[in-house]
């Protein structure tokens, strides 16, 4: 009711209010498309999206990560359609937030490493909002490193992502970083997210 009375209130336009509920569930919420209070009635329609026909949502790329959560008696055979549907995008940055958002929503119905799994690295990694979450995650666990005053904390972050992100990186590479102070460390955490390989990386630490 707050949000319609907002939107009219700014628009002075005819308001259809939708609710959309994403993880089945029995409450007697997600079966509830009035609000009554006294002398206050206001209706609203309900979609539970455990409930719609995939077939629709799969047919609009836009809607491709509600798919994951659509109707189905095979949920992992429609995970792995919408999947197949992201990988055929051919604009990048398109296709990297879709794989960003199919990652977020499937997680409310499959566990994670399963999703991780199905969606390829360098596809999410095309993702300008998916690095992003990696880079405020590895901020902020090297700011903890940091107020504890854990060189070895900020380190073992840092080797995480650029092991992910590189692969097993060589012995001498791997003393060079544990080397490093955390304020070098936190400059690697920026300059990683442009890495193609180790050579990459070398390079970095030459020049720091």
């Amino acid at each position: 009711l707050d949000y319609w009375v907002r939107l009219h209130r700014k628009y002075r336009c005819r308001i259809d209010q939708v609710v959309i509920f994403l993880k089945s569930t029995t409450s007697d919420l997600v079966f509830t498309n009035e609000f009554r209070d006294t002398n206050t009635w206001h209706s609203y329609r309900v979609i539970r999206l455990w409930e719609q026909d995939p077939q629709p949502l799969l047919a609009n790329r836009a809607l491709l990560p509600l798919a994951t959560l659509a109707r189905s008696n095979q949920p992992l055979g429609l995970l792995e359609q919408v999947v197949a549907e992201v990988d055929k995008i051919e604009e990048k940055p398109l296709r990297g937030n879709l794989a960003a958002c199919v990652d977020v929503l499937a997680g409310l119905r499959f566990e994670k490493e399963l999703v991780r799994r199905l969606l390829r690295e360098e596809i999410m990694e095309e993702s300008v909002t998916y690095q992003d979450i990696i880079q405020k995650g590895v901020q902020k666990g090297l700011q903890q490193g940091l107020q504890r005053g854990k060189q070895e904390e900020a380190v073992l972050i840092v080797m995480r992502l650029l092991t992910l992100r590189l692969g097993l990186l060589d012995p001498v590479l791997q003393q060079r970083i544990e080397g490093l102070s955390i304020t070098r460390l936190e400059e690697l955490s920026e300059a990683l997210l442009d890495f193609e390989t180790a050579m990459d990386l070398g390079v970095w630490l030459d020049n720091c």
